[in-house]
């Protein structure tokens, strides 16, 4: 590095770096030495004058080894990118030292152990994306504390115990997705206060109803609630989701009573998915509002009466519905 004097940041930068490449192996840290400049090493970008390490990208190199503590030390680092490798072990709490970092991308490794507490101090963090891992435990509710978040992935893991009720506190979340877990216990009402989500996919162990406060969403786009053990009746308020275009509460097999009418008013809707419940009564006509529905899956209910002219004629719209006669 020239004038290693007058940029103590990024000497220390360097020296970070250097200790964690002995936790690192593969050919995507081969380059990262003494002799060669930083700037030229893989995988790390610098930004800002003094320059510093801003960004680390070491995504699908075939790294194996456990994620190096030392990371904790790139002071100013803004991004950190360690997707798609076969990493091992548990995600060091000393990632919550970097009060700069604004993505946190880990999916795709063999990651262990539970989310560190420590990350809730990542106050500027906007995207946290730990999906496809074997992450257990308890999701720490000082995720609630990451008020820019803007996308958080944590699904395909084995966390256990219910979704923390301060989830509700991401005014800023877009994306919220928990596919594939093993949590339990309700749907939190409280997230019907994340007025900016956009899609919502939660497929776990989760049972109760499903909260009437999902109805005040206004922005989501994507309701993804099946594969759970919910119950009850879908509630109404569903149907101010003016912006939806899916709506999949498919293999809950207790959810019951009629579809409500109100969900004809969705009129952005593509595709309403609630196969495999306990569903009853006659279709709703106000279903045949739906001029932009492409499939419709209502198979293994115990539902009567006929589909809506306006639906049954729709040459691209694919029906399934236990052999329901057109009206």
């Amino acid at each position: 590095m020239p004038e290693p004097d007058r940029n103590s940041g990024l000497v220390e930068d360097c020296e970070a770096l250097l200790a964690a490449r002995a936790a690192l192996v593969g050919p995507g840290v081969r380059d990262w030495s003494a002799e060669t400049p930083i700037g030229q090493w893989r995988g790390v970008t610098l930004g800002g004058e003094p320059p510093r390490v801003w960004s680390l990208d070491l995504s699908r190199k075939r790294l194996r080894g456990r994620i190096p503590p030392e990371i904790g030390d790139l002071a100013v680092l803004r991004e950190l990118r360690l997707a798609d490798n076969d990493l091992t072990g548990s995600i060091p709490p000393e990632i919550g030292k970097l009060a700069n970092l604004q993505e946190l991308i880990l999916a795709g490794n063999e990651l262990t152990g539970a989310i560190p507490p420590e990350l809730g101090n990542l106050t500027q963090l906007q995207w946290l994306n730990l999906y496809w891992n074997e992450l257990t435990g308890r999701i720490p509710p000082e995720i609630g504390n990451l008020m820019n978040l803007r996308g958080l992935r944590l699904g395909s893991n084995y966390f256990s115990g219910e979704i923390p009720p301060e989830i509700g506190n991401l005014s800023n979340i877009e994306t919220l997705t928990l596919y594939g877990t093993s949590l339990s216990g309700e749907i939190p009402p409280e997230i019907g206060k994340l007025s900016n989500l956009q899609v919502l996919g939660i497929s776990a162990n989760l049972d109760g109803v499903i909260p009437p406060e999902i109805g005040d969403l206004e922005n989501l786009g994507i309701l993804g609630l099946s594969g759970n053990r919910l119950t009850g009746a879908i509630p109404p308020e569903l149907g101010n989701l003016a912006n939806l275009q899916m709506l999949d509460l498919s293999w809950n097999y207790n959810l019951t009573g009629s579809i409500p009418p109100e969900l004809g008013d969705l009129v952005n809707l593509q595709r309403l998915i609630l196969n495999n419940n306990r569903l009853s009564g006659q279709m709703p006509p106000e279903l045949g509002n739906l001029a932009n529905l492409l499939e419709l899956i209502l198979s293994s209910n115990s539902l009567s009466g006929c589909i809506p002219r306006a639906l049954a004629d729709k040459p691209n719209l694919t029906i399934e519905t236990d052999g329901l006669p057109p009206c």
